[in-house]
């Protein structure tokens, strides 16, 4: 029970630093902007608090701020598929399927954190959060936005989100995780939002994956479709925690081994191209060892050949992949979350398969 009450009063300082990243939009919005450059994403403010800001008045408070949050998130509100070289609904596809995602209509806990995810995974309480770009020749500014900001955007009520929340404490302070669990298998637990409700959480987040996605890659537009869906994949399930990926980041981003083509330069050479070796880099991963199935799909579509043959793409990575060899009883594959990013924080709707 010490444990729900902490996560209520965690949820309290969420929706009141939500609200603080808000006035700060709105004080902004006189300010002047690089044309095409969004607005950098300002954290939180510890001058506004639960404790000056009830929690009965938060939800009404922050929808008089849509606007201001709007024009904070525009570039997730305002995206267009033209900007990429892949089609957006297959990647949601693939981020719903349920051998890798599920789909599940009410707040349910995370397996390993009993956070509250809703959908294909949204987290409900994730607070807004600071991700600096330390990349100087990227011009893209990382966009980490609160759960309550996202679901707003993604035109959701905010009164729902708090009911949801408070819901979610009652069920999971009265039935054990077994049982929670029980009940999505049996799919025994009453919706609380919509299919439509689902797929709007879902697009928001893959919007946001595919512009974080930009912010890691300086060379995003140059890349193919297949490319760029994988690294929109990789964003998705790992969030901020890509920054571990040190050696991924800075071949992908290699300015020698590119052109002003849409392939680096080095690819084709005589040691086997630079695609294998920005492969090779997350081949050789304890993510690609854990999540083996979803991890040879990504990194086959980093293969610049994906598009001609997907099958033998794959066929050649999965090669290369060895799968960690669990023992004892076996994980359900029902549902599988990225609980990492609730310790250290990363997209909404990231999860791990």
């Amino acid at each position: 029970m010490c444990g729900m009450v902490n996560m209520s009063v965690a949820r309290h300082f969420i929706l009141a630093g939500s609200l603080a990243v808000a006035i700060t939009a709105s004080q902004g919005m006189t300010g002047q902007t690089r044309a095409g450059t969004a607005p950098a994403f300002q954290p939180p403010s510890a001058a506004l608090t639960a404790t000056n800001l009830p929690l009965e008045h938060q939800a009404a408070t922050f929808y008089t701020l849509g606007p201001s949050v709007r024009w904070q998130l525009e570039p997730l509100v305002n995206f267009r598929e033209s900007e990429i070289g892949f089609s957006l609904q297959s990647l949601m596809n693939t981020l719903r399927d349920s051998r890798h995602e599920g789909w599940v209509l009410a707040a349910y806990p995370d397996p390993k954190t009993s956070r509250p995810l809703i959908g294909a995974g949204f987290s409900l309480d994730v607070p807004a959060r600071e991700h600096v770009q330390r990349d100087p020749l990227n011009p893209n500014a990382f966009l980490e936005p609160s759960s309550a900001q996202l679901w707003e955007a993604a035109g959701l009520a905010p009164q729902r989100l708090q009911s949801i929340l408070e819901q979610f404490d009652r069920d999971l302070s009265a039935w054990s995780r077994k049982r929670f669990r029980r009940k999505i298998r049996t799919h025994s637990l009453a919706p609380q939002i919509t299919d439509e409700d689902a797929t709007r959480l879902l697009r928001i987040s893959a919007v946001q994956a595919i512009h974080n996605a930009r912010a890691y890659c300086r060379y995003f537009d140059q890349l193919t479709g297949p490319q760029q869906m994988a690294l929109s994949q990789l964003v998705f399930q790992m969030g901020v925690n890509l920054e571990e990926f040190t050696e991924f980041r800075a071949a992908i981003n290699t300015p020698a081994a590119w052109s002003g083509s849409l392939q680096p330069v080095s690819y084709g050479g005589a040691d086997g191209g630079y695609w294998k070796t920005v492969q090779a880099t997350l081949i050789h991963s304890d993510w690609a060892r854990r999540y083996s199935s979803r991890a040879v799909n990504v990194i086959a579509m980093l293969d610049p050949e994906y598009g001609n043959d997907p099958s033998s793409a794959e066929a050649r990575v999965r090669a290369q992949v060895h799968p960690l060899h669990r023992h004892g009883r076996r994980h359900s594959a029902t549902i599988h979350t990225a609980s990492s990013r609730h310790r250290k924080g990363a997209v909404h709707g990231t999860r791990k398969s």
